[in-house]
């Protein structure tokens, strides 16, 4: 009997926990039940990932880079990564902004509408929360960004998973240190990283054995702790814009595809698939970031000099469906509450939401912060901000998960890319679980 794949069982589990989640919504108690006995199935699997993401780019950039034998083809990697990044970044901000002024899903949202979510929302903590730290951002100086790369306690970044620049800074620093004093003093802190590294990827396999019933439970709590139904149906233009872009940046990656590496985008995407899907779930690209690694490296062939520098700096600052979100939801917000907005506002759009997308953390809402940023470079009124980020507060998490498959798409892609630049895209090399179990066994 053939094994069935993991993608299938992926996809059996979070149709298994809708359905699940919405029985839970009809029976008395469901929702406790789900709290109790469901979420931390799905909390435990997240805090496993996200245990082994730090491990997981030290031991893996150091590696990557020790093993280059030419420096200058570490600075060629980082030179063609940025580009493309920027590149893929402005072409998602350009069709987000497309489609909002083609739909205009705000020019139908009614005053009965926004007064219910604007009194729903409007005084949320998580709301609140937002603002607060949008504030907090906008205060930081134009190169706050370069100063928070460079850590001062090494021990410190690898405490924090929002910390992740500051560990590839110091990955990279110490990769080139090791490479300048030579093969023969390198040699043993290298065969410690190399060892790390198999280790890690190993642990990577064994979580992946519980991602079937760890999306159960998170797609079921997703359903359980849903809104309104009403106020998501009052949204569902601004969603299927927003949705309808995010499909057409998986298209338009699968044509890069296609165009520059000559695999067939079928094949990347059934390859990629339990990733974007472990993606979708969780909602955050630093803790997909272990199993698109593994992903891109065993089964694309994507070489680890390339994917362990390409990756992680793509889950930090590529963001590319979370900025066509924040230019879908700039328009939509001020389309609804009548606030006109120029081309030359939607050019603003544009630089803001770039620059705003290296900064936006690899975690769960935080576009929203960086929305408000975006709001404010084109002048929307400040008391106004709280309605604004009230009307799309209701979907902003299953928004976010969609955004959230985009952007570790598009790391894969650029990983690819940059590869196969660079003469570092080879054949597939799967290692499962199992490969030395009977060794072991007893």
């Amino acid at each position: 009997m053939r094994k069935l794949e993991l993608h299938w069982k992926i996809i059996i589990g979070m149709l298994l926990g809708l359905v699940f989640g919405f029985i839970m919504t009809q029976v008395d108690g469901g929702k406790d039940f789900s709290n109790d006995w469901i979420k931390p199935i799905g909390t435990i699997f997240i805090k496993l990932l996200k245990l082994i993401a730090i491990p997981l780019i030290l031991a893996s950039l150091i590696k990557g880079i020790s093993d280059l034998k030419d420096i200058s083809k570490f600075q060629l990697i980082g030179l063609r990564t940025i580009v493309i990044y920027v590149i893929t970044t402005i072409i998602a901000i350009t069709i987000g902004l497309l489609l909002v002024n083609f739909f205009e899903p705000g020019n139908g949202i009614s005053n009965e509408t926004i007064s219910k979510l604007t009194n729903t929302y409007a005084q949320n903590s998580g709301v609140q929360d937002k603002l607060a730290a949008a504030s907090v951002q906008k205060e930081t100086g134009p190169l706050q960004f370069v100063e928070d790369m460079v850590p001062d306690n090494a021990f410190k970044a690898f405490s924090n998973n929002r910390l992740m620049l500051q560990v590839i800074f110091f990955s990279i620093f110490l990769g080139i240190s090791m490479l300048l004093i030579g093969d023969k003093k390198s040699k043993p802190l290298k065969s410690l990283f190399d060892s790390l590294n198999d280790v890690v990827l190993k642990m990577v396999d064994l979580i992946m054995l519980t991602a079937p019933y760890a999306v159960f439970a998170l797609l079921a709590n997703v359903v359980v702790s849903s809104g309104d139904p009403d106020i998501l149906y009052a949204l569902l233009r601004y969603a299927i814009v927003i949705i309808i872009g995010l499909l057409l940046m998986i298209v338009i990656y699968s044509i890069i595809v296609s165009s520059f590496t000559k695999k067939n985008p079928f094949w990347f995407l059934k390859q990629i698939s339990p990733a974007q899907l472990l993606a979708f779930s969780t909602s955050s690209s630093a803790a997909t970031l272990p199993v698109t690694m593994e992903r891109v490296e065993e089964h694309i062939g994507v070489d680890k000099e390339v994917s362990s520098f390409v990756l992680p700096v793509g889950a930090t600052i590529n963001m590319d469906g979370t900025s066509l979100y924040q230019a879908v939801a700039a328009v939509f917000i001020c389309q609804a509450l009548a606030f006109d907005i120029s081309f030359a506002d939607q050019l603003t759009i544009v630089l803001t939401a770039l620059l705003a997308s290296i900064g936006t953390a690899a975690v769960p809402g935080a576009g929203m912060v960086m929305l408000v940023i975006v709001l404010e470079s084109i002048g929307f009124p400040s008391d106004k901000l709280a309605i604004g980020i009230a009307l799309i507060f209701a979907v902003d998490r299953p928004l976010d998960m969609f955004r959230t498959v985009v952007n570790i798409t598009g790391d894969a892609t650029v990983s690819m890319l940059v590869a196969k630049s660079v003469g570092k895209l080879g054949d597939p090399k799967v290692k499962n679980w199992d490969d030395n179990y009977k060794n072991v066994k007893g």
